[in-house]
């Protein structure tokens, strides 16, 4: 997997996960949350989004009942994975059935992620979504541990036990050179623990998981695996619809294609299908996708 560098292993990634999704208020509009280390010194875009959500929640006051329902968010700056993270929420407007709010990231008074929200009171409308596809169930793939096992990595360590997530690719992943190649692929995802019952949790956890892997039809469409040394990725924006209330309590599939790659940037858009076949969720994000050449 190319060069070692030195990556500390959390204890208990899932307890690792809580600790940094439950900002701490400074105020009634000031939130301060810890960050996930990560192998590159790079804060995790998923970890940035969630904390996001989490602070935007967090000023619902007397709106209870009202959940997010998108979400609008772009990467400005890095933010450094050890050091922790501000988050300053602006509250726009509270109406008779939505609210707004922007939120910003900072470290060092320098904005790395701005973000604007929005959340609805409970409606009865029209209801229609689109079928999940049939794939494979998660327990006939492989897990990252059985796919890495007996690599000799650091940074195969991280993939397979210092992250919350469990991910089932069913297309196969993009960490070696044996990957169908296509513009499209689907993903079985699940947190390695339980989360408590707080819908706001559980949308912020939603936003986590799904910064993983959305860029990655990107690569599969050229057969370029993360191994690529040559390989400059990075997070521009990222949008989210919740279609409905996340549960995260189990297997979600995500499905994922790319519509467009061009100028060094690619287009992913996915959906988040709850194992029932509900759709739970819409996701698109820009990123950057440099090749540097020899």
């Amino acid at each position: 997997m190319g060069h070692r560098q030195t990556v500390h292993l959390p204890e208990d990634p899932f307890a690792q996960l809580l600790e940094v999704l439950d900002v701490q208020a400074l105020g009634a509009n000031t939130f301060i949350g810890q960050s996930q280390p990560q192998p590159q010194g790079r804060a995790f875009g998923g970890q940035v989004l969630a904390q996001c959500v989490m602070a935007a929640g967090r000023t619902m006051d007397g709106l209870d009942e009202r959940r997010i329902h998108s979400l609008h968010a772009y990467f400005l700056r890095p933010a450094d994975s050890t050091r922790e993270i501000r988050f300053e929420v602006e509250r726009l407007r509270d109406g008779r059935s939505f609210s707004a709010r922007r939120v910003a990231a900072y470290q060092d008074d320098r904005v790395v992620l701005s973000m604007t929200t929005s959340f609805q009171d409970p409606a009865d409308g029209l209801d229609h979504q689109e079928p999940m596809p049939d794939v494979p169930a998660p327990e006939e793939l492989p897990s990252i541990a059985e796919l890495l096992a007996g690599v000799d990595d650091p940074r195969a360590a991280f993939l397979t036990r210092g992250r919350p997530v469990d991910m089932r690719w069913a297309d196969g992943p993009l960490y070696g050179p044996d990957f169908a190649r296509a513009d499209h692929q689907s993903v079985w995802v699940r947190l390695t623990g339980a989360l408590p019952t707080d819908p706001l949790l559980h949308a912020a956890a939603s936003a986590y998981l799904s910064d993983y892997t959305l860029l990655e039809p990107v690569l599969r469409c050229h057969g370029i695996p993360w191994t690529d040394r040559r390989l400059r990725p990075a997070s521009l924006d990222h949008v989210m619809w919740f279609h409905r209330r996340p549960r995260l309590d189990g297997w979600m599939l995500y499905t994922q294609a790319s519509p467009s790659a061009q100028s060094g940037r690619g287009l992913g858009v996915g959906r988040l299908f709850h194992a029932d076949g509900t759709l739970m969720a819409s996701v698109a994000q820009e990123g950057m996708v440099r090749i540097k050449e020899d």
